[in-house]
């Protein structure tokens, strides 16, 4: 039971970040823009995020078994899809169509586990999701890399086949037996379709916000309009409906809130860097995929060796206490990240992702242990939905605005750099020189260039991982305010 619901949690949150250092790849196959590649990334996470909030609907409707194996076995399907897409209109779509199916997984995972887990193992089941929910992100890259290295980027979605099979045979083998009530609930269309529009809106908006000068063009500022309306009427419908698609009330439990609130809004900030920084790398650096990924997974390093202690020592902890210490980490990583020179090694770009894994691995069990604290059995499915579903929405919103706020500032210190060194002397000094300045002077003046503009990306995402630093110290505020006993699932 464990390895297949691990094995299942592991490829979806996997394909968060296994297409991250293959973008220049391809875009460079599909004839686009590394800035359309994105949409690859952006696209599966508005999906997931959909599905998302509706796991606790469908689970009362199918049975948690059945949902989580069918959903398996739908994401297999859409893998192989992805990996064939011969355009980027339709890899999108394969994305879209795979990130829907798969949202269910990650809650029911939980859920399942923590049903079936004894209570003084609660801490460890905890800790199996949370850390394969963590690191699978965090390889992406690394696997991501391997593959577009040595094969071609089809087949980091061409890896999930076997893999997927294997987690929903393992499943039904060991939990056919165990399938819980059903109930026949009837549709919330209204529901489904204003959640589907409010978060198709704002998706598209951040997507293509850069490209359309967000709310100065008509498109943008129609779509900001529509996103915003949709997700008022959302809210007011769900919480009149009596049988709402999503369970709007469990955000009245002050511990759920914060829990969900906390992890959510760091998430934004750090898989924003998940993206920008293996692309900088890249474009700007000359590293390969595999060593971009060798450089963003060493975060994984200590992930690994605290969260299962973390997970195995959680009723004897202070979760506000080791949350503090968490945080003074990951802001410490972000910082050290906003140092970055054009001379870092390996080790330079490495280094603040292992500060950052430390943190990383005090951070999701106590997190997740606190949302859930007030929760019921029969409610597991749905928070757990909710829970990954608002940390999902932000690292959506995370990368389009990271991506957006690199962009702007590269292109304004590029502009002040070319004022303060005047590249176009170089030119200056080709039109009016002798024959072998006029004939050296373009070499220079291209080499002056890439100079430039290296240096440009590099203050910029210098600048993006400053300012994502001081937006972590207050959210710690809101953990002291969580109160007490924190037992996963141990709600009445």
């Amino acid at each position: 039971m464990t390895m297949g619901l691990g094995l299942g949690t592991f490829l979806v949150s996997l394909d968060f970040a296994v297409a991250n250092v293959a973008i220049p790849n391809i875009a460079g196959d599909l004839g686009v823009s590394p800035s359309q590649g994105t949409w690859a990334i952006t696209s599966f996470t508005a999906a997931n995020a959909i599905a998302l909030p509706l796991t606790g609907w469908l689970a009362r409707r199918f049975g948690e078994v059945r949902l989580f194996v069918g959903a398996g076995l739908l994401f297999t399907l859409f893998s192989l899809l992805c990996g064939l897409a011969p355009s980027l209109e339709m890899l999108v779509l394969m994305r879209i169509l795979q990130g829907v199916v798969s949202g269910p997984m990650l809650p029911l995972s939980q859920a399942l586990l923590l049903r079936h887990f004894p209570p003084h193992m609660k801490g460890m089941a905890m800790a199996v999701v949370s850390m394969t929910v963590t690191i699978a992100p965090l390889m992406g890259p690394i696997v991501g890399g391997a593959i577009t290295d040595n094969w071609s980027w089809p087949w980091i979605f061409y890896i999930n086949l076997p893999l997927g099979l294997a987690a929903a045979a393992l499943v039904w083998i060991s939990l056919r037996d165990h399938e819980t009530e059903r109930a026949a609930l009837p549709i919330d269309t209204i529901g489904v379709a204003l959640l589907v529009l409010w978060v198709a809106a704002l998706q598209v908006l951040l997507d293509k916000g850069q490209e359309i000068d967000w709310f100065a063009s008509p498109l943008g500022l129609a779509l900001g309009i529509v996103a915003l309306l949709a997700l008022v009427l959302f809210v007011i419908w769900e919480l009149g409906d009596r049988h709402p698609v999503v369970d709007l009330t469990l955000y009245r439990d002050r511990n759920f809130f914060i829990g969900a609130m906390t992890t959510s809004l760091p998430w934004a900030v750090l898989f924003s860097g998940l993206v920008v920084f293996p692309l900088w790398l890249q474009t700007s650096m000359g590293y390969t995929p595999t060593w971009a990924g060798v450089a963003t997974a060493s975060f994984g390093l200590f992930i690994m060796l605290l969260t299962p202690i973390v997970g195995r020592l959680i009723g004897r902890l202070n979760l506000k206490y080791v949350l503090s210490a968490s945080f003074f980490l990951l802001w410490l990583g972000t910082y050290l990240a906003s140092r970055m020179t054009t001379d870092a090694t390996i080790w330079n770009a490495a280094l603040p992702r292992l500060v950052q894994g430390a943190g990383l691995g005090l951070f999701f069990v106590p997190l997740l242990t606190i949302a859930l604290s007030n929760m019921p059995p029969q409610r597991l499915a749905a928070a757990t939905g909710m829970f990954y579903f608002t940390r999902t929405l932000a690292g959506s919103i995370g990368v389009s605005l990271g991506m957006t706020v690199w962009d702007r500032r590269e292109t304004l210190h590029h502009a002040r750099l070319t004022e303060l060194f005047g590249t176009d002397a170089l030119a200056r000094l080709a039109q009016h020189g002798g024959e072998r300045l006029a004939a050296a002077a373009p070499a220079q003046y291209e080499m002056a260039e890439r100079l430039l503009a290296r240096q440009a990306a590099m203050l910029g995402a210098n600048d993006l991982f400053y300012a994502s630093c001081w937006l972590l110290p207050p959210l710690l505020l809101l953990v002291w305010l969580a109160k007490p006993p924190f037992i996963a699932g141990g709600g009445r």
